[in-house]
C-alpha cells in the first residue's frame, strides 16, 4: 500500500548514514525508519520535555550532569504517561507498512526507539 501520506512521510525525513552490516529485521528497522523519524521530530521532542519539565517545576538545569542523566532516563521508562507521548510522536510518522512491522516486533521496537530517544535527549540537554 503505497499512499500520499506514505510518500509525503518518508519524503520529509533527513537521511540517515548507517553502516550496512544490520543483519537483524529489528536493525533494519531501527537504522531505516527510526533513527530518520527520531532526527526529524527532534525539535518537538525537545518541546515536549521542556514542557515536561515546566510543569513538575523541576529544577533539571541546577543539578549535576549524573543526576539530570537519571532524571531523562527515569522519566523517558518510568512515566508511562510521558513514554507513551514521546513514543506516539514517533509512531505518528511511521507509514503503514512501518507500522505493521513495527506491530510485529513491537516489544523490541519499543525498547529500541525508547533507548534511541533517551539518548538524543541525554547529548542534547545534560550540562547545558
Amino acid at each position: 500500500m503505497n499512499s500520499s501520506r506514505d510518500e509525503a512521510l518518508t519524503a520529509m525525513r533527513p537521511p540517515i548514514s548507517t553502516e550496512e552490516t544490520t543483519v537483524t529485521t529489528a536493525e533494519q528497522f531501527q537504522n531505516k525508519t527510526l533513527r530518520p523519524v527520531l532526527k526529524l521530530q527532534n525539535e518537538l521532542l525537545l518541546a515536549i520535555f521542556h514542557d515536561y519539565l515546566t510543569k513538575r517545576k523541576n529544577t533539571f538545569a541546577q543539578t549535576a550532569p549524573n543526576d539530570q542523566l537519571s532524571y531523562i532516563d527515569h522519566a523517558v521508562r518510568q512515566d508511562q504517561k510521558f513514554k507513551n507521548l514521546v513514543v506516539g510522536v514517533a509512531l505518528g510518522h511511521f507509514t503503514i507498512d512501518e507500522w505493521n512491522a513495527f506491530r510485529q516486533d513491537e516489544a523490541e521496537l519499543t525498547r529500541r526507539l525508547v533507548t534511541m530517544l533517551i539518548q538524543r535527549l541525554q547529548q542534547q540537554l545534560v550540562g547545558r
